[in-house]
């Protein structure tokens, strides 16, 4: 469902894909992730990491009248502090959607799905 703003010169409309892919690129800058997988990893595949374009597979996004709930599916590095580096994506994409979307996150759902070496 998209996100619907009213102006004084119109109205604007972004979708849900266009605010995942800014969650996706926002949670890979992110320290510790080593990247996004599909929600539905069992049956795309796990082992392959979401590129760029496909950012909108790892992120769901629903839009309640408290404002944004973004879940987003992660892979982390092997060797990190996992509570240490959901909590600062968490904070992270939080802050970079209301900045951009002038609109409220209510909460930013992690699933962490795997863990992995970087080589």
């Amino acid at each position: 469902m998209p996100v619907n703003k009213n102006t004084q010169l119109g109205q604007i409309q972004i979708s849900d894909d266009a605010i995942a892919v800014l969650a996706g690129t926002t949670v890979n800058e992110c320290y510790g992730i080593v990247g996004m997988i599909s929600k539905n990893y069992l049956k795309d595949g796990y082992s392959a990491l979401l590129k760029k374009e496909n950012y909108s597979k790892g992120v769901v996004i629903k839009n309640n009248k408290n404002g944004l709930q973004i879940d987003v599916y992660v892979v982390v590095s092997y060797g990190v502090k996992i509570s240490e580096v959901v909590l600062g994506l968490q904070q992270r994409v939080k802050y970079v959607l209301e900045n951009t979307l002038n609109m409220d996150v209510n909460a930013v759902n992690v699933h962490v799905e795997g863990i992995t070496v970087n080589g």
